[in-house]
């Protein structure tokens, strides 16, 4: 037999989808593309600000709720200090707990931008966006 057979005698086996394809996407990857699509929506409102705002995903909270906080946290800002730009970071294990299906996911993430980028502006999130006030 030679190396590109296996012992049934059948070649290599291919991908079961190619890389181009959703199927091939982990829940992880498609959480961070949800993430960026529900940021993106709030770009013109952020303007020139748009340069100066990151934002991470982590699988959960570092640590216990701060005291402030009611419950586990889903996502947090850090706002802009010392040079460093706006950051915004989502857990993703608390956000999927409250999501229980695929279009409540991205209602919940655009809730939450729109809450962090009124907070980055220091409006209501009504001015953002009228619909989730």
């Amino acid at each position: 037999m030679g190396a590109t057979r296996d012992r049934h005698g059948r070649g290599r086996r291919g991908p079961v989808a190619w890389p181009a394809l959703p199927l091939m996407l982990t829940r992880s990857e498609q959480f961070d593309g949800h993430v960026v699509d529900a940021l993106r929506r709030y770009r013109p409102t952020l303007g020139r600000l748009w340069d100066h705002v990151e934002v991470a995903v982590e699988e959960v909270p570092p640590g216990d709720p701060a005291p402030w906080e009611d419950g586990p946290a889903v996502a947090r800002l850090f706002p802009a200090e010392g040079g460093l730009p706006h950051r915004i970071v989502v857990y993703r294990r608390p956000v999927e707990s409250l999501a229980a299906r695929q279009d409540d996911l991205v209602a919940v993430l655009d809730l939450l931008m729109a809450q962090h980028v009124a907070a980055i502006l220091g409006v209501d999130v009504e001015d953002i966006d009228p619909e989730l006030g």
